[in-house]
């Protein structure tokens, strides 16, 4: 299998484990920054190069593709989906998990639990805002926000009002979100790979920070997904479209609540809290899918065939001749 990685940087861990996977498992990986990229839109004819070069053969895609170029990332892997090349998480999904209002949106109409989040956009609905979300400390996001970028805390309604103009001021679509006390500074991130959790880890907030990011100086222990929470990560992935995800959850006192959805989720974390080996399981569900959409493939074939050899017969009509023998002439002949 060849297999293309997008990626800006490849000696980051998660890139760099995901080549060591692939590789132990036969296959060939190029990792490619997104950015070089040249899309090329021609009628019937879609088509991509890199740099200066016509791309390879590539038999499926792994975007991993940062928030910083999410617009033009989306693009390649949607000139990936056209040119009919299997994308590990198409484009539909990524920006559909990135826009944080959106996912909530999704969730909730499936059911799925998340914080109380309100969309607001002018000083005037600030109060009654607040009042739907709890009143203070609330949270205030970025909906396009990652890895807790973007994502703050006001402890009064006079912070709030003053944090949300900042942002308004800059452009900024926020949203606002009920504070989850009992999580006590600490959410479960589960990797979902193929619908089925595979890892799992509590993450905990350091001392005098309420995001709970590793990178961030929080810790981490690897646990093992109660039936409700491993049911509700699933489910938002699926919800969302995506084969692989990393889920955040909250614990709270009514269950799960769903925190957010990441396309592309960090491994080192994961792989160094659980000794789960996360990169080789993606590279295993990305066998699989290839193998599925061969067999597909294959049924197709044999379909068409049939069909052909059935309009084949229907076409033939058959003439008498001398000696009480018949032919069959083609119709339209």
């Amino acid at each position: 299998m060849n297999l293309l990685v997008l990626s800006r940087n490849p000696q980051l861990y998660s890139t760099s484990r995901l080549v060591l996977a692939a590789r132990s498992r036969g296959h060939t990986v190029t990792v490619a920054d997104p950015l070089q990229f040249r899309i090329v839109i021609a009628k019937g004819l879609p088509a991509m190069f890199l740099n200066d070069a016509p791309i390879g053969r590539t038999d499926m895609v792994i975007p991993r593709i940062g928030a910083s170029i999410t617009n033009y990332g989306l693009a390649v892997v949607r000139q990936f989906d056209m040119m009919g090349v299997p994308v590990l998480n198409n484009a539909v999904a990524i920006a559909r998990s990135r826009d944080k209002l959106r996912a909530m949106q999704l969730l909730t109409k499936r059911k799925i639990d998340v914080p109380t989040t309100v969309c607001a956009r002018t000083p005037e609905s600030v109060e009654l805002s607040l009042k739907l979300v709890g009143g203070t400390p609330a949270i205030v996001k970025l909906q396009q926000g990652t890895q807790g970028i973007g994502t703050m805390i006001a402890e009064t309604p006079q912070a709030v009002t003053s944090l949300l103009e900042a942002l308004w001021a800059m452009g900024q679509d926020i949203v606002l979100q009920e504070y989850i006390s009992e999580a006590r500074g600490a959410d479960l991130r589960a990797i979902v790979v193929g619908g089925r959790v595979v890892a799992a880890m509590r993450r905990q907030a350091r001392a005098g920070e309420f995001r709970s990011n590793l990178h961030r100086g929080g810790s981490s222990l690897r646990i093992d997904l109660d039936k409700r929470y491993a049911q509700a990560a699933v489910a938002a992935a699926k919800v969302m479209g995506l084969e692989v995800a990393g889920v955040d959850m909250l614990e709270s006192k009514t269950g799960p609540k769903i925190l957010e959805i990441n396309s592309s989720p960090g491994l080192e974390g994961i792989e160094r809290a659980t000794s789960v080996d996360v990169a080789g399981a993606i590279i295993a569900h990305a066998e699989r899918l290839l193998a599925r959409r061969a067999k597909r493939r294959k049924k197709d074939d044999v379909v068409e065939g049939e069909r052909r050899s059935t309009r084949m017969r229907e076409s033939l009509i058959p003439v008498p001749v001398a000696g009480g023998k018949r032919v069959n002439l083609v119709r339209g002949a």
